[in-house]
């Protein structure tokens, strides 16, 4: 039975194991977590094994997935390699810190993946974008891609693109769009609840529909903006006011702070 060891209990581990019972998955699955009562809730909702101790951990590892705060990395990896028992094939979860940083902080044996999984992996309908270390052997490369493929959509990606794609893919851009469409509309007279509902279904439904219909996005807003109608005086107004710029400056700057991390 492979063995899949976490190096940390937190938000996405949670939802890569719980996607992965979802998926009938029924690897092996080891958390190590610095404070095991967090660990606690996540063995009782997916069958994880809580480690004693980092070193039980690693030597059981058949794939190690770091899965701590980016800032924490460092010193996570240096407690890995102070423990004694190194690990092969290893797959970074941190945002901004890049393959040769994960080298120069856990050397060979280690192989290197970095690997960005949506929290909707819980639910089977992820979306993971992977990039590789040169190192990593092609039968490593299928069992990384097997294990994501489970939990959504895998995606191959540049290292040299891949905090562009940590930027855009945030399910955090959907939260902050349904709260400000669902805050404009409260302000326009409807009530919270009514506000929040049609704001998801603007946001949901469009994406489902192009998806569903094989429609380009010009064509379904050119349908959809009517000159003269409602949606067209909507989103002209809201381009005058600074939409898109805003946006732009937004995905510039998450790009920029993934940078600074890798830095640091």
């Amino acid at each position: 039975m492979k063995t899949t060891v976490f190096l940390g209990g937190g938000r996405i581990t949670g939802a890569l194991a719980a996607g992965l019972r979802l998926a009938g998955d029924r690897r092996e699955i080891v958390v190590y977590d610095r404070h095991p009562e967090k660990v606690r809730a996540l063995r009782r909702e997916s069958r994880v094994e809580v480690a004693r101790d980092l070193k039980s951990a690693i030597e059981r590892a058949e794939m190690l997935i770091v899965a701590v705060r980016p800032r924490s990395v460092k010193e996570m990896l240096r407690e890995v390699e102070e423990c004694g028992a190194m690990p092969g094939l290893c797959v970074s979860l941190a945002a901004g810190i890049p393959l040769k940083n994960l080298r120069a902080w856990l050397g060979r044996p280690a192989r290197w993946v970095r690997a960005m999984p949506s929290p909707v992996c819980r639910m089977g309908r992820g979306l993971t974008g992977i990039c590789f270390d040169r190192l990593v052997r092609k039968q490593e490369r299928n069992q990384v891609w097997e294990l994501f493929a489970r939990v959504g959509q895998v995606i191959e990606i540049p290292e040299q693109k891949f905090d562009a794609f940590t930027v855009t893919y945030s399910s955090s851009h959907g939260y902050h769009a349904l709260t400000t469409l669902a805050r404009a509309a409260q302000d326009a007279g409807l009530d919270r609840a009514t506000a929040l509902t049609a704001a998801a279904h603007a946001l949901a439904d469009g994406i489902h529909s192009w998806r569903e219909s094989g429609v380009g996005l010009e064509e379904l807003l050119e349908e959809a903006a009517t000159p003269g109608g409602i949606a067209a005086t909507t989103m002209a107004a809201m381009n005058r006011a600074g939409y898109v710029r805003a946006v732009r400056s937004g995905i510039r700057a998450g790009v920029e702070q993934a940078r600074k991390n890798a830095r640091r």
